[in-house]
């Protein structure tokens, strides 16, 4: 049996490919480890007009995505917004919340706020770096 991969000619293939094999991938990860209570993780802020200015989204125990609109930054909105999504991840029974970042983009705000480097990916992408942290939320530690 011969098999072609075929590309994705457009954005909106692509995305429908990727939610496919999301959702395919958990159920194959929640048969493994028993956990089924993958949920997503959302939350932002908007302006008086609507317009959001900041955000996060990803999962139950992972950020996908932080973001806080330039004119904003260094106001302390990335500080409330990070506690939001924490706070919500502890009362999920998490027990960590995982993040990837590059190191051109907020390295040393997440050390701040408690978020301890634990891998590092060079050139990736090529002269930069992704870098994994990982934060052990409050009252979740294990004795």
């Amino acid at each position: 049996m011969r098999h072609d991969v075929r590309l994705c000619e457009d954005d909106t293939t692509c995305e429908a490919l990727g939610s496919f094999l999301e959702e395919r991938i958990y159920e194959f990860n929640s048969k493994v480890t028993g956990y089924v209570d993958g949920r997503l993780l959302a939350g932002c802020v908007r302006n008086e007009t609507g317009e959001v200015i900041e955000g996060f989204n990803g999962y139950s125990g992972e950020l996908t995505s932080v973001w806080v609109h330039e004119q904003h930054r260094g106001q302390g909105l990335g500080a409330v917004l990070l506690r939001s999504a924490e706070a919500e991840a502890a009362a999920r029974g998490c027990l960590r919340i995982v993040l990837v970042t590059q190191n051109f983009q907020a390295p040393g705000f997440y050390e701040r706020m408690g978020y301890q480097r634990t891998y590092t990916i060079e050139a990736h992408p090529r002269g930069f770096e992704d870098v994994i942290y990982v934060k052990v939320l409050q009252g979740q530690q294990r004795t």
